[in-house]
């Protein structure tokens, strides 16, 4: 996996992590215990920290960078595929679906959840419980109980794929 340390801050990967073959993490990243980082996934922290909380996924093709402070990414935080997330705090156990873009300074609550394609703008806040939706994300309701069994457990099931692709995976040989 590319892990490049940037003027003297190097990535900190805890072991019980997974970080994709084909995932980039570039400067102060932290990554904690449980955690995984899918394939093509870039981290880039080499203005500000980025920090992803134990038991979170940052899925495939997905996007995390900071400005000059901390771009936090709560435990058991679900970072759907191909997603920005850009120097903000996501909650313990949010879900960013797919797709979906949260901006500077917003803060996505504890098991709060952003649709897909949402647009999160600068400095919004999306309460705990509730889902943001819409580009820009406009329409904040509570979760509804299909929303609330997916923020539940999603993480859970990227935590076992993660193991077995820890596991699993090998590279072939094209000759």
């Amino acid at each position: 996996m590319p892990i490049y340390s940037f003027e003297g801050k190097t990535p900190r990967v805890h072991p019980d992590a997974w970080v994709a073959p084909t995932a980039t993490l570039i400067g102060d990243v932290e990554v904690g215990a449980g955690a995984s980082i899918w394939y093509g996934a870039v981290l880039r922290a080499d203005f500000g920290r980025i920090v992803v909380g134990e038991g979170a996924n940052i899925q495939d093709n997905a996007v995390v960078h900071v400005n000059d402070g901390v771009c936090e990414i709560g435990k058991n935080v679900t970072v759907g595929h191909q997603v920005l997330v850009h120097d903000c705090t996501v909650g313990e156990q949010a879900l960013i679906g797919n797709g979906a873009t949260v901006l500077d300074k917003a803060v996505i609550g504890k098991k709060a959840m952003v649709a897909a394609g949402a647009v999160v703008t600068p400095n919004t806040e999306v309460p705990p419980e509730s889902i943001a939706m819409g580009a820009p994300a406009k329409k904040i309701q509570p979760l509804s109980e299909s929303q609330r069994g997916w923020v539940e457990f999603n993480a859970t099931v990227y935590q076992q794929m993660a193991r077995r692709h820890r596991d699993g995976i090998a590279p072939v040989d094209e000759g």
